[in-house]
Formats: C-alpha cells, structure tokens, sequence
C-alpha cells in the first residue's frame, strides 16, 4: 500500500502487523492471541525506511520480491490467524478424543520401554531388541540401508490400549503363523504385548482393565538342539587359522610391511581369545570387558564381574561377580597376551584394538563364523551368534576341554567346569557377593530372631540358606 510518505504506527497492536528492527533490516509481525495465550509470527521483510520521527514510512514506488506492503502484512497475518486456528482446532480435537479412548498402544508400549530403562534397569541389549519389535513400519535401521517390519505398530500402535482385546491379538498371533514366524518369534510377540499391559495395568500407570494378551494361547516350541561341542584339537585348530589370517579375503590382505605387521597381531590376539572362550566359558560381553587387573596369572583364576551389552559396560547378565579358574590353555594363551607388550596396565583391556580401545563385538562374530567356515568347513548358525560359550572339562583330553562349535552356544549357562588342581582335587569357584546384598541378608536373617524368655537369651529362628540350615543364637545382655 503506497501511503505517499505517510507514518507508520511503530507500536505493537494486536488489529494490525507491526515492525521490528533486525540485523538484517525492518521485518514485519504479527501478533494474536488465542485461548488467552499471545501468539507472535513473523511475516516477511517490511518495505519501508525509517523517519526522522523514530518511526517508519512506507518507500516509494512498487514493493519488490521478498518484501512486503502493510497492506501485504496484514493479509498474510489475515492467513496466518485461519491457518493457526485450523491447526489448534485439530489438535484440541485429537487430544479430547485421546483423553475420550484412553491411551493408544504406541503410548503404552514407549512409556513402558521407558519404565524399563529407568526403573527396572534392563540391559542395553535387551531394550535395543525389544525397541526392534515396536519400531515403527518402514523405519530405516541406524546401520546399514535395512528397514524395520514394525509388525506390532503397523497392526496397534494407533489403536486405544483399552480397545484391543484378546480377539485382536490371538488374530495377530494366527497372521504371524501364517507369514512362516517361529513359535519362539510368534511367543516373543505375545510375551512383549502381554508385560505392556501388565504395565499398564498397574495403578500407578493407566489402571487398564484386563491383559488381552493372556487369554491366548502359547506355541508349543521345539526342543533345543543337541550341542555338537569341539575337541580340544579343533579349538586350536581354529585358533590356528585365525592366527594366519583365514577369514580375510585376498583383497583385504596389506602387502605394506607396518599394516602386515597390524593385522598380524589382530589375527593373533582373535586366536588367543577363542581359546580363552573355549577353555573359561565366558560370554562373549564378558571377554569384550575382561580387564587386565581382573587376570590373576599367578592364582591361575579370573574376576568377571564387567560385561559389554549393548554397546555399553555394565555388570554381569546375573549381576554378580564370579571367579573362573583358568586352565593349562587359557593360562597360556593370556600369557602370550601380556608378551605384546602394549596396553597391558591393569586398567587396560585384555582384548583392544592398536589403539587400546574395546574391540566391537559385531566385527568380532563375523569374524569367527568365517574363521570357522574356513578351518572347519561348516558355516555356522546363526543362534549361534547370540549366546555363550560353554565349557566342560573331560579327564581324556591332555587340553581338558570340550566345548560347543558355536562361539556362543544355545544355552545360557555355562557347563560345569571341571579344572584338576595339581593335588588331583577338583577346584572351587568361590561367589563374590556384593557388600549390600551381604548387609541385606545379615538384616533379613536378624529379623528372623524372636525373644524367647524374659531372662534376655534368644535364639534365632531355623533360617535355610540354599543348602543347610544355620541357627544363630543370640544373648541380650
């Protein structure tokens, strides 16, 4: 709007656009409120210069791309405003329908990851595979050009919690039948929308009514496969091969001397630690932690009270520390280690990279299956990724040693270790306890005293510790 020179109005009123001196020149605004709440939105740059009053006129001649009249500003201001309410209108809508339907499983089951993380103190891992099953459909993996399925969201994520009932899921559950899913994927599904509804029917949450997901039904899982477990002549046959580099393509091989000279020493360092595994039975995320101040060369025994989940170090997966006797071949192997000479410090890591930092376990799995691919002739499976090393000492093996032909076997639970002492006994695996778990027992067991007489004598009462029964008596003086 051409006013012939006329003043502006530099005040701030809420009927019309004002201005507003930025760095880079006069910029128009506008400025509502809505509900009570002021709302203020830029417009575009003001086609206008300063007066000798403080204020600011309009400039002659036509307002140019990129700039805009007063009568330009309040339009756009005019669409500002409808577009504003439109917006607010829509979202007041939703979320009175929201408060109307209750919450939506999407909410239920990221307020429950959440729960896990801070309350329950889940280990990265687990989070990381849970947070894979309620990813949303479509979404790109954080590594690698992979997209999620997001089966769970695609199917209730925008659905009220309260709504979906056991119908749903048992129909669910029968289209994951259908797609080819496992038993243990189609359980794993109905074991994760079940503990979401158990949080959600807690009282300190949303206090829903009912747990769709128990009135289901549990498939029935085969039985787990029989360990085939390596001899002690393929552990260091496989060792054998990691150490000249079997798992490397030519193409990857570096003719350069101080590269040939790096690899080497990471192809050797790789052997040393699957006869660690194969001889101690730690996890995988326990090797990735294990320190030197926890190798006790000496006593011939390790500490493990660290792990690696997740990308992050942590306790054990039971929380507890453990010692772990070290046997002929696992006590060579890590005195071969201390030899290399760098990063052998008692903070130091046992297994590093050339700069001392913690190995990555993936880098680590991939390695092994082609490593046992080519010094076996068999590929792996690929459960065979995901669990421990298992250990179990036989009298006719001079390594004594059998282990399973996985570097992380079906099971959890280490076999029994059975390490000869020179004595011809079989050595103890003392428990490390925690302080606080020793001072919390020491409490749960003194409240368990009663008064017998007046006299002040008392005896404990018959309190079961695994095993035996141990009677403390107590005298009041």
């Amino acid at each position: 709007m051409d006013t012939g020179g006329k003043r502006l109005s530099a005040t701030n009123t809420a009927a019309r656009p004002y201005i507003r001196q930025r760095a880079s020149g006069p910029f128009w605004y506008g400025k509502w409120s809505r509900n009570g709440r002021p709302v203020v939105r830029a417009l575009g740059r003001a086609w206008v210069e300063a007066d000798r009053n403080g204020g600011w006129r309009n400039r002659r001649g036509r307002a140019p791309e990129g700039t805009l009249t007063e009568t330009q500003a309040a339009s756009r201001m005019l669409a500002l405003v409808r577009e504003h309410h439109a917006q607010q209108t829509r979202l007041e809508h939703d979320a009175e329908e929201r408060r109307r339907q209750g919450v939506t499983f999407r909410e239920l089951a990221h307020e429950w990851l959440g729960f896990l993380e801070r309350e329950k103190g889940v280990k990265p891992s687990t989070l990381g595979d849970y947070g894979w099953m309620l990813a949303e459909p479509g979404q790109q993996h954080r590594r690698g050009q992979g997209r999620y399925p997001g089966l769970l969201m695609a199917a209730f994520g925008f659905r009220p919690a309260r709504g979906i009932t056991t119908r749903d899921v048992a129909e669910y559950l029968r289209g994951l039948d259908k797609a080819g899913a496992r038993p243990r994927t189609v359980n794993k599904h109905r074991q994760v929308i079940s503990a979401i509804y158990t949080y959600g029917m807690r009282e300190d949450s949303y206090g829903l009514a009912i747990n769709p997901a128990l009135g289901t039904s549990k498939r029935r899982e085969p039985p787990p496969a029989v360990l085939d477990f390596y001899e002690p002549e393929e552990v260091e046959a496989l060792a054998r091969a990691a150490e000249r580099g079997a798992h490397r393509a030519d193409s990857t091989i570096n003719h350069d001397e101080s590269q040939h000279i790096q690899q080497w020493a990471e192809d050797r360092q790789d052997a040393e630690l699957y006869r660690i595994a194969a001889y101690t039975g730690l996890r995988l995320g326990e090797l990735l932690a294990l320190r030197w101040e926890d190798v006790n060369l000496q006593d011939r025994r390790l500490v493990v009270h660290r792990a690696v989940s997740g990308g992050s170090e942590g306790p054990t997966k039971s929380w507890q520390a453990r010692f772990v006797p070290l046997s002929d071949g696992a006590a060579r192997a890590l005195a071969r280690l201390v030899d290399r000479g760098d990063f052998t410090t008692p903070d130091d890591y046992v297994f590093c990279s050339t700069l001392g930092r913690r190995i990555d376990g993936s880098a680590l799995r991939r390695r092994f299956k082609r490593t046992a691919a080519a010094a076996t002739g068999s590929a792996l499976p690929r459960a065979a990724s995901r669990r421990r090393v298992a250990y179990r000492a036989t009298s006719r093996s001079p390594l004594g040693a059998r282990v399973p032909r996985t570097l992380e076997a079906r099971h959890h639970r280490a076999l029994p270790a059975r390490q000869s002492s020179p004595g011809g006994r079989r050595a103890t695996q003392p428990r490390i306890r925690p302080r606080a778990w020793r001072d919390s027992r020491r409490a749960r067991l003194t409240c368990g005293v009663s008064a017998l007489d007046s006299a002040g004598a008392c005896i404990s009462r018959a309190v079961k510790s695994r095993q035996d029964e141990v009677d403390f008596a107590f005298e009041l003086t």
